[in-house]
Order: structure tokens, then C-alpha cells, then sequence
């Protein structure tokens, strides 16, 4: 699965600079996307939530928006 690959690289030390220093990264929360435009489309919604918001995502809390 692609999502385990990233997951390791980033604990690897190979993904993003931002998760160097925090590791380990843990995946909290995911969900499949049709298209890779879609993805970026939630992956920039999901940024626009307060902490509260991600939070409730993670806890399984109903829609965030």
C-alpha cells in the first residue's frame, strides 16, 4: 500500500523535512480518494480545519465541515 510506504519514509527520515524532527509518525486517520485531484482537494480542506475540527476527524466525531 502506498500509504505504509510514505508512513515508513517518513519514520525513516526520508520524507519531509517537517517530520525529521517528530518522529515517530503515527497515522491517525486516512481515507481513498478516487483521483489524486481529489486527494489534494481534501488534503487542503483538512488544513483549513481549526485543531478542534481534526481532532473531532480523528475521534470519529461526524463531518468536520
Amino acid at each position: 500500500c502506498r500509504l505504509q510506504g510514505r508512513l515508513k519514509e517518513h519514520n525513516d527520515a526520508k520524507g519531509a523535512k517537517y517530520t525529521r524532527s517528530r518522529r515517530p509518525v503515527v497515522l491517525v486517520w486516512s481515507k481513498s480518494c478516487k483521483s489524486h485531484g481529489e486527494a489534494l482537494s481534501l488534503e487542503h480542506t483538512i488544513k483549513q480545519l481549526t485543531r478542534q475540527q481534526k481532532q473531532g476527524l480523528i475521534a470519529g466525531k461526524g463531518n468536520s465541515r
